[in-house]
């Protein structure tokens, strides 16, 4: 059965950000990708220079009608991430909200990018959009520790406030919660991130089941770019093979961004040099030197079951 995703994401012509992070690692897994480009840069705004242009809200709708024009907007997924215009975040809901009505059982996986480290790098005005519109539609929710603090109001200082968190963002929508990068102290030391999830699982009968995991990622020293766009996208396709088993899909998807990083990490300061910082360019994902890794990766880092609720009448 094919298996078709609409992303609605960033397009760069050199490097891996946004589409370019999610639609090859997709593809290889045996989906098929429509991607709309949000904006198209020269190369990510992390090197000294890009220049480009920036899809508006009324070219997004353009393209949209077109595909409907055509009878072929039937998705079995949505995948969206950085946006940083209203009107634009407001055209992908009533696109989705259209979708969703002719295909119910469509799976929205949302990555809200809207900042990190209790920093903003999105206008202030995009908050209630996400928070009253676009968290309501997800099925999949992908936010870092700011984020989630941004759309429940609430802080984390510890696992069970984390916990709490993610109940509040299944009460807002999403039956799965990811929450990719805490500040909370790994029992491994500092070169450990915690990473946590939840997943709720509705039963025939009326009852849910949930189940909440944690993850120590061990850290790499080095800034990448893309690496949230293709954790949303391996999180979308190993929750689509395993989606009843969060444990599983979200061990899967770590295992590969694992793997790229790494190989990543390697080749940049080889190009570098000993002593030299490697470039933006030389720190691109090695996206297709993992291929092998992307189709079957092998676990390296394991996730660890927090709770398992079950027969909880909706």
């Amino acid at each position: 059965m094919e298996c078709r995703i609409l992303s609605i994401q960033s397009h760069v012509v050199r490097g891996y950000v946004g589409n370019k992070s999610a639609t090859f690692p997709l593809q290889v897994l045996g989906f098929e990708v429509d991607s709309i480009n949000s904006v198209q840069f020269s190369n990510h705004t992390g090197y000294a220079q890009w220049k480009g242009q920036v899809l508006t809200a009324e070219e997004l709708n353009e393209l949209y009608e077109g595909i409907k024009l055509n009878k072929v907007n039937r998705y079995d997924y949505i995948l969206t991430g950085y946006c940083k215009d209203k009107s634009f975040l407001e055209v992908e809901v009533s696109i989705i909200q259209e979708l969703k009505k002719a295909t119910p059982s469509l799976v929205y996986v949302c990555d809200p990018v809207m900042g990190d480290h209790g920093a903003l790098y999105v206008p202030e005005n995009l908050l209630p959009v996400y928070k009253n519109k676009v968290v309501p539609l997800a099925d999949i929710l992908t936010p870092n520790q700011f984020e989630a603090e941004l759309l429940t109001g609430r802080k984390i200082k510890t696992e069970d406030d984390a916990v709490e968190v993610m109940d509040l963002l299944h009460e807002m929508g999403p039956d799965t919660v990811v929450l990719t990068s805490t500040d909370l102290p790994s029992k491994h030391g500092d070169q450990f991130l915690v990473a946590l999830g939840s997943q709720k699982t509705r039963n025939p009968d009326g009852t849910s089941s949930s189940q909440k995991i944690c993850m120590d990622i061990p850290k790499v020293d080095a800034v990448f770019v893309g690496t949230g766009d293709l954790f949303a996208a391996m999180l979308l396709a190993w929750t689509h093979h395993h989606p009843k088993d969060l444990k599983t899909a979200f061990e899967k998807t770590v295992s590969v961004m694992q793997h790229v990083v790494k190989r990543t990490f390697t080749y940049a300061n080889e190009m570098a040099g000993p002593g030299n910082k490697p470039s933006p360019a030389q720190l691109e994902l090695r996206m297709i030197q993992s291929k092998a890794d992307i189709e079957n990766p092998s676990v390296v880092v394991e996730a660890k079951v927090l709770q398992k609720s079950s027969d909880q009448k909706q």
